[in-house]
């Protein structure tokens, strides 16, 4: 049986696969040869090297972005297109680092940029305040956020004793007690479940939300970055 002959596509797709896999760092050129059954100098004929595969692999992710539904008002586009980002996003649990660490903006990318912004502006955005909104929705606009409450958590450090929780809780409510305030709204009471997340999803819309919800007050009174 002949071989299904190589090519960028099959070779991307083959990277996102093991990236989903295995993580994005088991992603390498000798890995992906060995995956595909050829030698890692075939590889270079599709993409140039280890950059290259990792911006492509980025460009499969926007690929899965969905357009939004035809007539849609701006609002309902940007709020379409942007949570599309996110469940792509998260598909690929590789996607956030990869798509973070990329310096170079390919066609794929600029291409999501400038839908966002033309939605803005076709929804009567001037361009001052699309610019300013772009950096508003930072990496919303690639479906993740930075999580305010999220900590690294130490799996190998050892539980504390009743009495030890009892004292940090107690040191935490008198020096932190808006802060307690929240967790405590937050877990229903059940300060036990603090550590173990919010709803990202929820928080991503809600943030979106105000954002949208701003955007829609500013142009409504013409705003303008600075004063005629």
């Amino acid at each position: 049986m002949a071989r299904e002959p190589l090519n960028r596509a099959r070779v991307l797709a083959a990277a996102v696969a093991l990236a989903d896999e295995a993580g994005l760092g088991a992603v390498s050129m000798r890995r992906l040869a060995q995956e595909l059954g050829v030698v890692p100098m075939a590889l270079y004929k599709h993409v140039a090297d280890k950059d290259e595969l990792l911006d492509g692999m980025v460009d499969v992710v926007i690929g899965e972005f969905e357009e939004p539904a035809p007539g849609a008002d701006w609002r309902a586009a940007v709020r379409q297109r942007l949570l599309s980002a996110r469940r792509a996003v998260l598909r690929h649990a590789w996607a956030r680092k990869a798509i973070e660490s990329r310096t170079h903006r390919t066609p794929a990318v600029l291409g999501h940029m400038d839908a966002v912004a033309g939605t803005f502006r076709a929804g009567g955005f001037s361009v001052d305040l699309t610019h300013h909104l772009m950096h508003a929705l930072g990496n919303r606009i690639w479906g993740f956020s930075p999580e305010l409450f999220e900590e690294p958590r130490d799996d190998d450090a050892p539980e504390p004793t009743p009495e030890e929780r009892q004292a940090v809780a107690a040191e935490f409510a008198r020096r932190f007690p808006h802060v307690l305030e929240i967790a405590t709204a937050a877990t229903g009471g059940d300060l036990s479940a603090v550590g173990q997340g919010c709803d990202e999803d929820f928080e991503f819309a809600f943030a979106l939300d105000l954002l949208l919800d701003g955007a829609e007050r500013l142009r409504a009174r013409g705003w303008r970055s600075s004063p005629s």
